[in-house]
């Protein structure tokens, strides 16, 4: 009796001890030293701002390459560089022109890609871009001298993440495969993960979803958090409701369309979700360095990815839906106001989170915080309807823009 009772505790205790190892009870950890040190290099002047064709991309490819060795986790691709996938866009001098001339310089680049085989049918893509602007050039929102954009927030904070992630997710087994990668060409129009999904090493239907990272540095003490792609699978408000730690102030958006790299996979119908801790006054200018950078605010924001990863790993392939493109195309915008958005905001109007020098909005006496309630006769009820308004107006034109500027109404002559 006495022998029978002692097995059954020892049965109990490993049962015990089981349940403790079970996928939903594994607990998150990450190196913080680790995410600082990737961030710090990725985003030091050594790498003269990653823009894709550069030293500067190369340095960072061969970081990254590293770090996944570093981790045990082989590269993604075949042939004698496996970590390491190149593609070449030509740029055309004369944009005008039906094809390229044999004189038109080329930008070579390459997306870099670890792989954890897990002997699944299924793939679970965590991906982030790595190129930055360089010198500044086109795209950048700096008026003053020449000068490295490091990138910091954009978008080494999301390389950080997914090797983050990488790091926890390789030190076990799980159902789904894990494909990692760092995307370059990101800032140029989504070159890498556009010739990504076009050359796959995967079966874009073997693909389960896909996680993107861009601009996860900066959580403030608000800590909102915006997660575009949560109308692309049935699966993802259910899930996302179901992750109470960390706790976030959460802006969704549905639509599967935007300007990152999630883009790419959304329209070979994978489901995504892509993770953005918002805008900030020095995005796309030489000031986004990494003693700006929120640590632990990265920490808790791949926590939470890690968390969906594991609630979703023991479910069957996600299913893909649809979802309305939310995303005006850049032609149908004549005019601009010169300001940045505050994208997490989710309150009546578009809130400013930033106001660029003599630009339409800064030479009207518009700043930082006012909230657009109008312009000209359209009501401004968010975002999007922010973005269509700019659409009616022509360059030269003057118009009333109305805003509310610590609670009161403002009336504003904006001329584009």
């Amino acid at each position: 009796m006495q022998r029978n009772i002692t097995n059954l505790l020892i049965l109990a205790f490993t049962c015990f001890l089981f349940a403790c190892k079970s996928t939903k009870s594994i607990i998150y950890t990450t190196d913080l030293n680790n995410v600082k040190a990737d961030i710090e290099y990725l985003a030091s002047d050594e790498l003269e701002g990653r823009e894709t064709g550069t030293e500067g991309e190369r340095l960072a490819a061969e970081y990254i390459k590293g770090r996944f060795e570093a981790l045990g986790i082989k590269g993604a691709f075949n042939g004698q560089e496996p970590y390491y996938q190149y593609f070449q866009k030509t740029m055309k001098s004369n944009p005008h022109a039906q094809e390229a001339s044999p004189d038109d310089p080329v930008v070579r680049g390459k997306n870099v890609g670890g792989f954890i085989n897990n002997k699944s049918d299924h793939t679970i893509v965590i991906g982030a871009h790595y190129d930055h602007l360089g010198y500044g050039g086109e795209g950048s929102l700096h008026t003053g001298d020449k000068a490295i954009h490091n990138g910091a927030d954009d978008n080494a904070s999301g390389i950080a993440a997914m090797l983050a992630l990488a790091e926890h997710l390789s030190q076990k087994k799980w159902k789904n495969n894990f494909l990692f990668i760092a995307f370059s060409g990101e800032e140029k129009g989504l070159w890498g993960s556009n010739f990504f999904v076009d050359n796959s090493p995967l079966e874009v239907e073997d693909i389960n979803f896909m996680i993107n990272m861009d601009m996860v540095g900066r959580l403030n003490d608000q800590r909102q958090l915006a997660i575009y792609g949560t109308g692309t699978s049935p699966s993802w408000n259910m899930t996302l409701s179901g992750i109470t730690s960390p706790t976030f102030d959460i802006k969704k958006t549905e639509s599967g369309v935007g300007p990152s790299d999630h883009t790419s996979f959304y329209l070979e119908d994978i489901p995504v979700l892509h993770f953005f801790t918002g805008q900030h006054e020095d995005y796309h200018r030489p000031s986004d360095d990494a003693d700006k950078i929120n640590y632990n605010g990265i920490s808790d924001v791949a926590k939470y990815i890690n968390a969906i990863i594991v609630e979703l790993d023991s479910r069957d392939k996600l299913a893909f839906t649809k979802t309305k493109d939310e995303t005006p195309q850049r032609r149908e915008f004549k005019v601009t106001l010169g300001v940045i958005p505050d994208y997490l905001y989710d309150g009546t109007g578009m809130r400013i989170d930033g106001v660029r020098e003599e630009r339409p909005a800064a030479n009207a006496g518009i700043v930082k915080g006012d909230i657009v309630l109008q312009i000209g006769d359209v009501e401004i009820a968010d975002m999007m309807s922010y973005m269509k308004a700019l659409g009616t107006f022509s360059p030269g034109q003057t118009v009333k823009v109305k805003v509310l500027r610590g609670g009161e109404e403002v009336e504003l002559d904006v001329t584009f």
